[in-house]
């Protein structure tokens, strides 16, 4: 046994002399090296150094892929520009004192058609330079299969912060801050997963996962903290957003906390099957969760929301926006007002549905307007509205009554405090019924409405 061990020993020096011997001819790094990561210090790469440096750090990061390991940044400033990232890249540095710089003239860092790459532990800073057209972020990442961003802070880019498309992997425990549009902007994503960042100060939005094309994304945004997420580019609903899905199905938008958003906290267009749940949403400045336009499946449930124009909406029927369960969820302390002005503007509504939809166990409180809207015009079917509680509401649900309406079942909820009506029909946007919330003769076929109680 003790001759084995040693044949086995010797056997290992052998290879890892070759290995060293190898590596030493073909990159000019010592041996030491391999016993871990290349320190770029050996090299002749220092802070302060200037951007005269890139081509040494290009050529340090490519022959650490090459070999399977990992470069280190010891702390200090790097002013750099135009860093191509090949697959098999790991950068590693000391967490807030390892700095990347923007030194302008391009890009900061790109990676293209690679397996891995991975950061972790570096701030890179884009130093508010003007970046080349064709530079979407300070980090732009393009058909990577894992990409991997970890215990990174990224600042102070005119653009987004990152960018990735058509790739998967994880962005976790960043510090995301002062980006001109976005935090992060992922499209075309396949197994993508952000996760525990904190993404704040941001031009135009947070997290934004999109498609090209409507179809499976399958991306999960999960306990991420989100604020002051603005909407400099103005508009009514494209920017503004902390959290942003288009197109992207089978997406999960779990356990973030948001607050101070321009519009809405998570705000999924044309997404199917997207599940948002047990979120925390404060301070919103229009429709604090809104699943709206071509979506079929939507699962809202859990979620606090606590100040905004509008609770959550579930909306968009006549765009083919349809199947949903909006169950348990707190809503309170809206505004009549939101951000822009519109004569066909609705603020002020705890939750809205309009087709396929089950709303229950939801409380509501401290709305302007309706504590419930089902329906709209004509675009309402099979919605049911149970076992909810709405108090201090100018109306407790407001049902559609327009010809041409669907089905509604509104059964055994509790308003209390409604000054204008428990359950009220309205053509459109305005009250055109006495109140129907007792469950009288309403002379309407299409609603059934029986069992609640008006306090």
């Amino acid at each position: 046994m003790i001759l084995r061990r040693a044949a086995l020993t010797l056997i290992g020096a052998a290879s890892a002399g070759m290995a060293s011997h190898t590596f030493a001819n073909s990159s000019g790094l010592s041996p030491v090296d391999l016993r871990g990561s290349i320190d770029v210090s050996k090299h002749g790469i220092t802070p302060g150094g200037g951007d005269r440096q890139r081509r040494k750090l290009n050529e340090i990061i490519a022959t650490a892929a090459r070999q399977n390991m990992a470069v280190f940044l010891p702390p200090g400033d790097y002013q750099v520009s135009n860093l191509d990232l090949p697959d098999g890249t790991r950068i590693a540095g000391m967490a807030g004192a390892s700095r990347l710089v923007y030194s302008g003239g391009g890009y900061l860092i790109r990676g293209d058609g690679a397996r891995r790459i991975e950061l972790s532990n570096i701030v890179i800073d884009g130093a508010n330079g003007r970046l080349d057209d064709q530079s979407p972020a300070i980090v732009r990442l393009t058909g990577v299969e894992n990409a991997i961003i970890d215990s990174c802070e990224i600042i102070g880019s005119g653009k987004t912060a990152i960018y990735l498309e058509r790739s998967g992997g994880r962005i976790e425990r960043c510090r995301i801050s002062g980006a001109g549009e976005y935090g992060l902007f992922a499209v075309e994503s396949s197994g993508l997963s952000v996760t525990g960042n904190t993404i704040f100060d941001c031009g135009n939005g947070g997290i934004l996962i999109h498609r090209w094309n409507k179809g499976k994304d399958g991306t999960m945004v999960t306990g991420n903290r989100l604020y002051r997420i603005g909407a400099t580019n103005g508009g009514t609903g494209q920017y503004g957003n902390a959290i942003n899905l288009f197109r992207a199905d089978n997406v999960m938008v779990a356990g973030n906390h948001i607050s101070e958003s321009a519009f809405s906290a998570i705000r999924a267009n044309s997404a199917s099957n997207a599940q948002i749940v047990n979120n925390q949403c404060f301070g919103s400045g229009e429709t604090a969760i809104y699943a709206e336009f071509a979506f079929e499946g939507a699962m809202i449930s859990g979620n606090v929301v606590d100040g905004a124009a509008n609770g959550i909406s579930v909306v968009n029927f006549n765009e083919g926006g349809r199947l949903a369960t909006i169950a348990g969820n707190i809503v309170r302390n809206l505004k009549p007002i939101g951000p822009y002005g519109l004569d066909e503007a609705i603020f002020g509504v705890g939750i809205s549905a309009e087709a396929d939809t089950a709303m229950t166990g939801n409380v509501i409180e401290n709305v302007p307007l309706w504590g419930l809207a089902i329906g709209f015009g004509p675009y309402l079917r099979n919605v049911l509205a149970s076992g909810n509680i709405v108090r201090q509401a100018k109306v407790g649900c407001a049902v559609t009554v327009v010809e041409g309406a669907g089905n509604a079942l509104i059964a055994g909820n509790l308003f209390e405090q409604v000054r204008d009506g428990a359950v009220v029909g309205h053509r459109w946007k305005q009250a055109a019924t006495a109140e129907l919330g007792r469950g009288d003769n309403t002379g309407f076929k299409h609603l059934t409405i029986e069992g609640n109680r008006i306090v």
